[in-house]
């Protein structure tokens, strides 16, 4: 596994911390989206054969519209959902996620094919969209509902998860120490429709253009290779 400075947010709840912090992830800062739409692409979720084997895996890394615009991109990625893990809560909505009281984090749930895509190259992208080493924080978004978190679905995954951590850290790859939580799925809780395929759905809105066209952009050119048929880099 090859790895490199990993990408991060730039974004504020409480805003005005400078031009590239002008909107959140809150939700004063999320627009409605039917308010402004674009034509699906390649990079929403697709139909594949339904022969393909398929596996699941759950990562958060921040605010899951940008982590799922990126693994939305990813060759032998079947689905990717929005939607939150890790708390104590029974369905909950956002607006209790994003006060911080339901322990969950927000996540993304991936399907995909591993005879496309490994488990390892999940992790690698992982690992790479965002800073490992901030503990319930990215960037300016603050609180554990932020937490760098894998949810593993079986042992394997565990060992990988583990693996590749100790490895990172091993290697030093970054400066500080990684505290991305290694935990055991339990339930998985679909977000609200709104915040489904989000950066496809609202690419014209400003934080699309601003905050996570750039880091899609940037992941692009480093996993070329890995790209879905079509996609352009």
């Amino acid at each position: 596994m090859k790895f490199s400075i990993p990408l991060r947010r730039k974004t504020t709840h409480n805003y005005l911390l400078g031009f590239l912090c002008l909107l959140s992830c809150g939700a004063a800062g999320r627009q409605d989206p039917s308010n402004s739409k674009i034509e699906p692409s390649v990079t929403e979720n697709m139909v594949y054969n339904d022969t393909l084997t398929r596996e699941t895996a759950t990562f958060g890394a921040g605010c899951f519209w940008c982590v799922e615009a990126i693994f939305l991109q990813l060759n032998g990625v079947y689905k990717v959902e929005s939607g939150y893990s890790g708390g104590t809560v029974v369905n909950p909505t956002y607006k209790q996620v994003c006060a911080g009281t339901t322990g969950h984090a927000e996540v993304i749930q991936v399907t995909y094919d591993p005879q496309v895509i490994a488990y390892d190259d999940l992790l690698e992208v992982f690992w790479q969209v965002h800073d490992p080493t901030t503990l319930n924080r990215q960037g300016a978004d603050v609180g554990t509902q932020y937490r760098s978190v894998v949810f593993y679905h079986n042992n394997f995954q565990k060992e990988r998860a583990e693996y590749f951590k100790k490895k990172l850290q091993d290697e030093g790859v970054y400066k500080d120490p990684i505290v991305t939580e290694i935990s055991s799925f339990t339930t998985f809780y679909k977000a609200e429709d709104y915040h489904q395929n989000y950066f496809n759905q609202n690419g014209s809105d400003f934080y699309c253009t601003m905050v996570i066209q750039p880091k899609v952009d940037k992941f692009k050119k480093a996993f070329s290779s890995k790209l879905k048929p079509g996609v352009k880099n």
